[in-house]
């Protein structure tokens, strides 16, 4: 499908794996000139030069933390004319109540929860300023099928389903369109190791523990990043303040 996205320019947060980097390749596919910002910018680099050679976009790289407010302020004043923004940044960790301190619930929140609102705050202002922009926060499931297991989590990305759901609903009056996308188990590397944690195994076979889920497999990263894509492109032009549930119905039947 052309999702009509030729000519146009997106930033990805946490572009340099999983489910950051499989949108980068979409909206490569798709003709949409690239800025992708990360912490590992020799995945960054790699991951820009094969883009680059294969879809022949325009790639920019921007090595940040996030959790900076500096960074993040270098990052907005280096795409000031972006149409897409796509925060997927985060590496929030699982453990219940009392095994997550103060400081590690503020560092996690510092780069998924707020690193996702400082940066829109930013992007926003300059979208409004051209009547135009849509932002796409990757968040979670966790936040709508919570898990004491994942409480850290499982509240962040409650609070950012409530932002999204929010600022979408008021952003059509600036000609802004702000979505949301709540995948559900990921067969990236950070999902697997925390289905290892909660598993209390270091290791073990990947198809053992996804085979409680639905088709048996936990989703790759291209099927969430083929509907992040879809929701940002015109082709979904009507959508705004909602958030769109992918697990392969798992919520549907959750008791």
């Amino acid at each position: 499908m052309d999702l009509k996205l030729r000519g146009k320019s997106a930033l990805v947060t946490g572009a340099s794996q999983g489910i950051g980097a499989a949108t980068a390749e979409v909206l490569a596919e798709e003709g949409c000139d690239l800025h992708l910002a990360a912490r590992n910018a020799a995945a960054l680099e790699e991951l820009a030069r094969r883009l680059r050679q294969e879809h022949g976009v325009d790639v920019q790289v921007h090595p940040a933390d996030l959790r900076r407010p500096e960074d993040l302020t270098r990052l907005a004043d280096a795409v000031p004319d972006i149409d897409i923004l796509v925060n997927n940044a985060g590496d929030i960790p699982g453990g219940t109540l009392d095994a997550i301190d103060a400081n590690t619930w503020r560092h996690a929140w510092d780069l998924k929860v707020l690193g996702y609102i400082d940066l829109t705050r930013l992007v926003y202002a300059r979208m409004r300023t051209r009547g135009r922009g849509v932002i796409v926060n990757n968040i979670g499931v966790a936040g709508e099928r919570v898990d004491a297991n994942y409480i850290t989590g499982s509240s962040g990305n409650a609070a950012l389903m409530a932002f999204t759901r929010a600022l979408g609903g008021g952003s059509p009056a600036d000609g802004i369109r702000v979505v949301g996308v709540n995948p559900g188990a990921v067969a990236t590397e950070r999902i697997l190791t925390l289905m290892k944690k909660q598993a209390g195994s270091s290791s073990g076979d990947e198809s053992r523990l996804t085979s409680r889920f639905p088709f048996g497999r936990a989703a790759e990263p291209r099927e969430v990043a083929d509907l992040i894509a879809f929701v940002a492109s015109d082709r979904s032009a009507y959508t705004s303040g909602v958030v769109f549930t992918i697990d392969g119905g798992l919520s549907a039947t959750a008791g």
